[in-house]
C-alpha cells in the first residue's frame, strides 16, 4: 500500500473567495474528518495532491498537523471542464482500522474461442485494513467457455480483505459471438441496382 507525504496547512479563510485565492496560489481546499473529531479545514499543495491521487486508495500522510495525520481520500471534486482539483474530503484513518474502499478488477488470460468476454464488474467494494488496502484484484479468465458466468464470490482477495459487494454479482459473462445474417443471393444485387438508378 503506497503512502505519500504531503504538507498541509490549516485554512483560516472560508467561502468561495478564499477557495479561489487558494486555488490561484496552487493549493487545493480540503476537509479532514473522522474518528469523532471536528472537521479540520486545510489547504494542500495542488501538484503534490494531483500526483498522489493517481494511485487508487492512496494513503496520505499530512505533514504539519499535530495529530491524526494519516488520511484516505473519500471524495474528490474536479472542475468539469478543465479537470483541475477543486476540493478533497479526507477521512482520518489509523493503523489496524478497517475501511471500505473500491478496488479495480483486472482480467487476465483468454477465454476459449469463440467466446466473447463482457466484464460486468470493473470495481468491487471491499473492507480492508487502512494501511493494507490492496491496489486491485486479478481474475483469470483462462479457459472459460461460452455460458460461463463467474460471480464476485470467486475473486481471490488478499488475506485480511473481505468482499462487501454482493457475492452473487456477475463478475463477467462469456457469450457466443453475434452472427450477422448474410443477405440471400439476389437480394444484394437488386440493392446495388436500385442504388445505381
Amino acid at each position: 500500500m503506497s503512502e505519500v507525504r504531503i504538507a498541509a496547512e490549516p485554512r483560516t479563510e472560508f467561502g468561495k473567495g478564499a477557495s479561489r485565492r487558494a486555488r490561484r496560489a496552487g493549493k487545493v481546499p480540503a476537509v479532514l474528518y473522522g474518528h469523532g473529531t471536528e472537521p479540520r479545514h486545510l489547504n494542500l499543495p495542488g501538484h503534490d495532491l494531483m500526483l498522489a491521487l493517481k494511485t487508487p486508495n492512496v494513503l496520505i500522510r499530512l505533514d504539519g498537523l499535530d495529530k491524526d495525520n494519516l488520511a484516505l481520500p473519500k471524495s474528490v471534486q474536479r472542475d468539469a471542464i478543465k479537470g483541475f482539483l477543486e476540493h478533497v474530503d479526507l477521512l482520518v484513518v489509523s493503523k489496524g482500522e478497517k475501511v471500505e474502499v473500491e478496488i479495480n478488477v483486472t482480467l487476465t488470460g483468454e477465454v476459449k474461442a469463440p467466446g466473447v468476454l463482457n466484464q460486468e464488474l470493473v470495481t468491487v467494494t471491499v473492507e480492508a485494513e487502512a494501511t493494507h488496502i490492496p491496489e486491485g484484484v486479478e481474475f483469470s479468465v483462462e479457459g472459460l467457455e461460452v455460458g460461463d458466468n463467474p460471480t464476485a464470490s470467486q475473486l481471490k482477495l488478499p488475506e485480511g480483505t473481505t468482499l462487501v459487494t454482493d457475492p452473487d454479482s456477475l463478475l463477467l459473462t462469456v457469450s457466443a459471438p453475434r452472427v450477422e445474417e448474410e443477405p440471400a443471393e439476389g437480394e444484394e444485387s437488386t440493392e446495388g441496382e436500385s442504388a445505381a438508378e
